[in-house]
């Protein structure tokens, strides 16, 4: 049953309360045993769906029923934006009154070898064969002996038949498509075995009283009452206070691991982050395993990348604008208006002074789109120190507040706009004086008993993590998988090119001796005389180096606590940086092969 009041630290609140936009913006119902009790729905359910209508919010209805049936039994189907039928099977647009096969139906002779078997009910849709219990023996017979690839799905008696892959998340699937939102905008509800698939695919599942025990089990809600009063109650706390409370914490992102073993998990909507640190600390990092998870988990992000960081790309993302060309917003938000494609926004070509500016006047449009449908659902601001410096609009940071999920990365955290720093609710600080970052962040916040004792330097691949509602906590990050992949790709064999090649030159630069990825640096480390290996190494050049053109952190800093160093001689230095690099990279440069 829904909580009767909200927990004080409520989700989609600020910490004065403020709202950060709406997050669900469409309902998918079932109509039996949902909506409807013995066919019909009840005027005060009506009722409940015309509210929800006038809220902007948008109704699907996703039933097992084929047209013909539903039709029947009710005639408000203008309601509804899309009609999901035939158990998926069937799509159908109330404005154009059209309906869509999603799947090819079974070939004539299936149902002809049921009718003639005496399978009594028997309905023939669009798409659907359908039955009852105790026919599903003869059902399962006939498709074995046709050699058919369909399948049957059981539904409080029912019987359907479905090509292979068809059912109500797949028709739901096809209904968000045309109407431009996600699933993770979009609440379920439903009440039986064909209802499991379309309610796991939606943010936030709900049962109705009169729900399967099954169905209960999986769901993040039951309501408190049955079916139409159900649906109802379910309506008013979306109108409501847009299900503030409800947590479907089985869509947390994980960050990190905590020394019993316990997962540290970043809710995906409400979150307002910064992740903070010097250079070479491994923010960077950090930044890119939570990117990968948000990514994987279907969530569309906006990245601004002021400096071209991200001009390789990101998985399942789209990079606008390089050094030549400013992206458009136009071409931005276009891109946007498909909730499963993320895009990087290269601002390389616009002069560095107007970065800011460019960001600060695009972010109502960007704010917009996401009020009319609710993605992008994270923010991603880099060099935020840069992006969002003091002075920073007022109305610009009422619109971070709003965003689903905001990210801001920065080395310098003191420089970042103090009123955008209050919009934050959570901090993650890495490398050298971490309580640095944690003071700057709790001074802007009023919170300074929260950064009593906190630990010194943190090794590579450590983080401290601060959730306004509680203490800050020490992790271990979980490595992003999809960036280490990436970079062993490009950086052990690739092209670097001329401008990000590290170039052996010595200590009276008698030399040039370009590497032009991690190969061939080990290969001319290897036979460089030992005054021009210590000579780069004294200077730190080879971890800044990894750090600014090879983008590893991780790997930087390991070489950096070489560079420091304990007297070693030329040639066990290195042998511990090839072997640091060769850990990392090996088998990934060619197929058969190490560095």
């Amino acid at each position: 049953m829904f909580p009767r009041n909200p927990p004080s630290g409520k989700k989609g609140t600020g910490r004065t309360g403020k709202r950060t936009g709406m997050r669900y913006h469409a309902l998918a119902c079932d109509y039996d045993g949902t909506l409807a009790a013995d066919g019909r729905i009840d005027d005060a359910t009506m009722a409940a769906l015309e509210r929800l209508v006038r809220s902007g919010r948008r109704l699907i209805m996703v039933t097992g029923r084929d047209m013909d049936e539903l039709t029947s039994v009710f005639d408000r189907l203008d309601l509804f934006e899309r009609i999901v039928i035939e158990n998926g099977a069937v799509l159908y647009d109330p404005v154009r009154q059209e309906t869509t096969p999603l799947a090819e139906a079974p070939p004539a002779e299936f149902a002809d070898s049921l009718r003639r078997a005496g399978v009594r009910p028997l309905t023939v849709g669009e798409v659907i064969v359908a039955t009852r219990e105790p026919h599903d023996g003869t059902v399962l017979d006939t498709i074995r002996d046709l050699g058919l690839e369909l399948q049957v799905i059981f539904n409080k008696g029912a019987v359907m038949v479905l090509p292979s892959g068809v059912n109500k998340a797949t028709g739901l699937a096809a209904a968000l498509d045309e109407l431009g939102l996600s699933p993770h905008n979009t609440v379920g509800v439903g009440d039986a075995e064909n209802d499991h698939a379309f309610l796991s695919a939606c943010e936030c599942s709900v049962a109705v009283a009169n729900a399967l025990p099954a169905v209960k089990e999986r769901c993040d809600v039951v309501t408190g009452r049955a079916r139409g009063a159900g649906v109802t109650e379910l309506i008013d706390r979306i109108v409501g206070d847009d299900l503030a409370g409800v947590d479907p914490g089985r869509h947390h992102l994980p960050l990190g691991t905590v020394e019993d073993g316990r997962q540290v998990r970043i809710a995906p909507y409400g979150t307002r982050m910064m992740i903070a640190g010097p250079s070479n600390s491994g923010k960077s990092t950090a930044a890119a395993a939570l990117l990968e998870r948000v990514s994987k988990a279907g969530y569309q992000f906006c990245l601004i990348d002021p400096e071209g960081d991200y001009t390789d790309g990101v998985e399942d993302a789209i990079v606008l604008g390089d050094a030549r060309r400013a992206p458009t917003e136009e071409e931005i938000l276009q891109v946007l208006e498909n909730p499963a494609q993320s895009v990087v926004v290269n601002l390389l070509g616009v002069p560095l002074d107007d970065r800011p500016g460019f960001f600060e006047a695009f972010l109502p449009r960007l704010s917009a789109v996401r009020a009319r449908q609710g993605h992008p659902h994270w923010l991603i601001v880099d060099e935020a120190h840069h992006m969002l410096p003091q002075g920073f609009g007022t109305e610009s940071v009422e619109l971070l507040g709003q965003v689903g999920g905001l990210l801001l990365v920065t080395v310098h955290p003191s420089l970042v706009s103090e009123p955008v720093l209050r919009v934050l609710n959570t901090v993650v600080a890495v490398g050298e004086n971490p309580a640095d970052v944690m003071e700057t962040f709790s001074a802007a916040v009023g919170r300074d008993e929260a950064v009593s004792d906190l630990p010194g330097d943190l090794p590579t691949g450590e983080f401290l993590l601060w959730r306004l509602s509680g203490r800050p906590v020490r992790a271990r990050l979980i490595p992003p998988e999809g960036e280490r992949q990436r970079h062993r790709r490009k950086y052990a064999a690739g092209e670097l090119g001329e401008e990000k090649s590290f170039y052996f030159r010595g200590p009276h630069e008698a030399l040039n001796l370009r590497a032009g990825n991690l190969t061939a640096f080990c290969h001319i480390a290897d036979g460089v005389d030992d005054d021009t290996w210590e000579h780069h190494l004294h200077r730190g050049d080879y971890s800044r180096w990894l750090a600014r053109d090879v983008k590893d952190e991780e790997l930087a800093a390991e070489v950096a606590e070489v560079e420091r160093g304990d007297g070693a001689s030329a040639a066990e230095t290195r042998r511990r940086v090839r072997e640091l690099i060769e850990n990392r990279y090996t088998a990934s440069a060619e197929p058969g092969g190490g560095l």
